[in-house]
């Protein structure tokens, strides 16, 4: 049950990522920050169980990414990671509204709708990005991602002279 699954269907990690871009713009324009307190629960339960516990994920991956023609797997630890971004932000913005800050469970919001937002309309994972050069300078060990690091290695060196 515990786990994350080594590959992500990309387009089940989209659906999640517009429904909770959605969820945090109704948020914000309805003054409902109680919403982040459903939403860091998704994200907590997606970091322990993949999709597990999550019905938005259980959506996602059994109703929505189906319908949106073959899956394109993507590697699962840098997707994991996203999601342990998400529930730091949400649990942290749940915290500061419980405890009466509107103003900073707001920019958690906020912070929430733009990274969900570049992942379900233009496929760019913020967090995703941010693991890759944390193994690019050796924060994150190799063997956590394979595939991330054979990735990682093909990629043009910025600082190589052109040929």
């Amino acid at each position: 049950m515990f786990g994350f699954p080594r590959t992500v269907n990309e387009k089940a990690a989209r659906t999640v990522a517009g429904v909770v871009a959605i969820t945090g713009i109704v948020a914000l324009a309805a003054d409902a920050q109680w919403l982040l307190i459903p939403l860091a629960y998704g994200f907590i339960a997606r970091v322990l169980t993949g999709p597990t516990l999550s019905p938005l994920a259980q959506f996602a991956t059994r109703v929505a990414a189906p319908r949106l023609g073959e899956p394109k797997e993507v590697a699962g630890p840098p997707k994991r990671f996203a999601q342990a971004m998400g529930a730091t932000i949400t649990t942290l913005g749940s915290i500061a509204y419980l405890a009466g800050s509107v103003t900073v469970a707001g920019v958690c919001l906020a912070l929430l709708v733009i990274a969900a937002t570049l992942e379900s309309v233009f496929a760019f994972c913020l967090g995703c990005h941010i693991f890759n050069w944390l193994m690019r300078i050796g924060l994150v060990p190799e063997e956590v991602c394979v595939e991330c690091a054979n990735l990682a290695s093909r990629r043009p060196r910025t600082d190589a002279p052109a040929a």
